[in-house]
């Protein structure tokens, strides 16, 4: 296995291609198809796929019944396959051919010169501009074989799926044009049947609004199937007495867009991306009612037939195809993260609201560090107590400083629960942290330099303490601060600490998250501008428990330096949780997200100084922190977690919903992957 080849660590790629055609013109059209397959074979393309009826042109009509025509394509369909024998890359391709006493608008799959299978368009057109059935017969419910182009006994059909030992997880299936606009498409049961992979090869000539129809109906083909989707329309050189053809070329993997081309060109368009069959596979184990409902037509999957084809994926080094976001859990999109967060603001917001009614509209009681977490755990609060119509001054805030609470953290717990108008007190739980270093005998109270775990916790627990008898003393509950991100890796204080609360409205929120949520609050307007200014200045503080000492002019303690970015381990968390993935495949993707800081896009409003780039060996030593926490010890923390709502489409940790596992489990399966990673390339 090569750690940077994509076929090696679960992608494919593929193209949807379209050309200028000659219509009636099959030698002239099979040597630019040749001439475009040589293009993609040399980028490492496994799979090309060329608009319906692409050998002959589709704005025929009744050419099609021409002897010589026909006669024609069948030629060019095996001068096709003779000039692709040195080629690896599967073609569909398009060619009308004869089948018994008709004629079939056909998809001929292509391999190293040998025609694999031919599917025929199960669905003719007999509506507005279209009259297929005037030429072609509907192939829908046929099953044998075909003689064609020199070939005997060639597979023939709707009913065929395309496989190859060397990559058992990429299952080719096939529907055409129309096939894709019924109820219940061939590409549909195709799916059922075992494809990961749909080609679609269509024609379908351009009217305002079309290419928008396509592409939801390509998004919802291949979120609904779980599947890629690659589209290929005809383009230019098709016939204008009536209609016009913009070769539109669409890639799409389980919903997702990954490549599309540009239209309206009179040369030769090909959209190229890489499919990750990795997610398709824990797609479809994860959501079982898509196998649920393959049993549900098993009787009519049991005819399928799996032709298999010696495909021999291509090695080294190919790059990697599509853009891999760096933060999966933020768009990059404005639109989609301006929206993003609206959701998941109000996700939170509606929740506490719902659980403040469901228990006797209680007060609320936060403990504010001036951090990103207890900062917008308080401003869901406000907005909570303003849906219900109570004052703020129902919210119970307090800071509580230990030994190395800084001034500026402080400042800003202080600034922000002033300026949101909730109740405010300062406790200082430093007193009674000695007391307990004192009862437990610890050096610290000696006067020595300790700064263990124990000590570390003494606070935490101090403070989650008081926050419970306050709670119980003034008629609340304790509004957890806690993010999805410290929950994955442990990184919080069991029990009389950190990790627990009466509700936590940030369990399922990511760190990296958190922050663009707060910039959202800003920049829309949820609350004045007093508010708004103590936010930004949160937004720049280092992230940090604040809970060893450090002399002036030293650097504050950092969780960063301690667990991991965030940045990476959220990476890593959302392709675990998400999608199960391998080590070696999430570090895969890692590096391509993270090795250029130059290279794709960011969020929009991440700070520039913070756009960081990071090694192999950086996401490998990260990496293997995240398996040995999350995996090997941080669950019980997780197993007895307070209830908060799911926020986010990666997942949650909660034991009640998205995730479950025993709490002694071993890490060392994941381990032991992460070191088979190379520290360099």
């Amino acid at each position: 296995m090569s750690f940077a080849n994509i076929y090696d660590q679960g992608f494919f790629r593929v193209a949807a291609c379209s050309l200028p055609v000659r219509i009636a013109d099959p030698a002239a059209n099979a040597a630019a198809t040749v001439n475009q397959a040589r293009e993609c074979a040399a980028q490492g393309v496994g799979l090309a796929v060329f608009p319906e009826l692409g050998l002959s042109g589709y704005s025929l009509e009744d050419l099609f019944l021409a002897d010589v025509l026909l006669k024609q394509s069948e030629t060019a369909l095996a001068l096709l396959a003779t000039q692709t024998s040195d080629l690896e890359l599967i073609l569909v391709v398009g060619a009308p051919l004869r089948y018994r006493h008709r004629l079939y608008n056909c998809a001929i799959a292509v391999h190293r010169g040998q025609i694999l299978g031919v599917v025929p368009k199960s669905y003719l057109p007999t509506y507005r501009e279209f009259y297929e059935k005037r030429q072609f017969a509907a192939g829908q419910g046929i099953s044998g074989t075909i003689d064609v182009a020199g070939a005997s006994n060639i597979p023939f059909g709707a009913d065929l799926i395309f496989t190859t030992p060397a990559l058992p997880d990429f299952v080719l299936g096939v529907e055409i044009c129309e096939d894709l606009w019924v109820p219940l498409s061939p590409g549909a049961e195709a799916a059922l049947a075992g494809a990961t992979v749909i080609a679609n090869p269509s024609s379908s000539p351009i009217t305002v609004a079309k290419a928008r129809e396509r592409q939801s109906l390509c998004a919802n083909q291949s979120g609904k199937l779980l599947a890629g989707y690659a589209y290929a329309a005809a383009g230019a050189g098709e016939s204008s007495t009536d209609l016009s053809w913009d070769g539109q070329t669409l890639i799409y993997e389980c919903g997702e867009l990954l490549a599309k081309s540009g239209r309206f060109i009179d040369s030769p368009i090909t959209a190229i991306a890489d499919i990750d069959l990795s997610v398709i596979k824990a797609n479809r184990i994860r959501q079982g009612t898509f196998d649920d409902n393959r049993l549900a037509f098993a009787d009519r999957l049991a005819g399928y037939r799996k032709v298999v084809c010696s495909f021999t994926p291509p090695t080294g080094d190919l790059g990697l195809n599509r853009k891999v976001a760096r933060f999966p859990f933020v768009p990059d999109e404005r639109e989609r993260l301006d929206q993003d967060c609206y959701e998941a603001y109000n996700i939170q917001v509606s929740a506490l609201t719902q659980r403040m009614k469901s228990i006797g509209s209680p007060k609320l009681v936060i403990g504010v560090s001036g951090g990103l977490d207890s900062s917008h755990a308080i401003i869901v609060a406000a907005k909570a107590m303003d849906n219900l119509e109570r004052p703020r001054s129902d919210i119970l805030a307090y800071t509580m400083p230990g030994f190395a609470t800084s001034e500026q953290t402080k400042a800003n717990a202080t600034a922000l629960a002033k300026t949101l108008g909730v109740s405010f007190a300062q406790l200082d739980i430093r007193p009674a942290a000695i007391q307990m270093l004192t009862d437990m005998g610890h050096p610290f109270a000696a006067g020595e330099q300790e700064y263990d775990v124990a000590f570390e916790n003494v606070q935490a627990g101090l403070r989650t303490d008081y926050l419970f008898r306050l709670a119980n003393h003034h008629g609340g509950i304790v509004v957890g601060t806690g993010d999805l991100s410290e929950l994955a890796l442990g990184w919080c204080t069991y029990g009389v600490g950190d990790q627990m609360s009466h509700y936590n409205v940030n369990a399922g929120v990511p760190k990296t998250l958190i922050q663009h949520l707060i910039r959202w609050v800003i920049a829309t307007g949820q609350f004045d501008n007093q508010v708004a200014a103590t936010l930004r200045a949160i937004l720049a503080t280092e992230i940090s428990p604040e809970l060893i000492p450090v002399a002036a002019g030293e650097k504050p303690q950092s969780t960063q330096e301690v667990i991991g970015p965030y940045p990476l381990q959220d990476f890593n968390l959302f392709y675990t949780l998400r999608y199960g993935l391998t080590p070696t495949q999430i570090a895969f993707r890692s590096w391509h997200a993270w090795k250029d800081a130059e290279a794709g896009t960011w969020p929009d409003g991440f700070p520039e100084h913070e756009r960081d780039s990071y090694d192999l060996a950086a996401i490998k030593k990260w990496l293997r922190v995240f398996c040995q926490r999350f995996f090997g010890f941080s669950q019980f923390k997780r197993s007895a977690m307070p209830n908060g709502p799911k926020v986010v489409r990666g997942g949650s940790l909660s034991p009640r919903g998205d995730w479950r596992m025993p709490s002694d489990s071993s890490a060392s399966l994941w381990v032991a992957d992460v070191e088979s990673i190379p520290d360099q390339l």
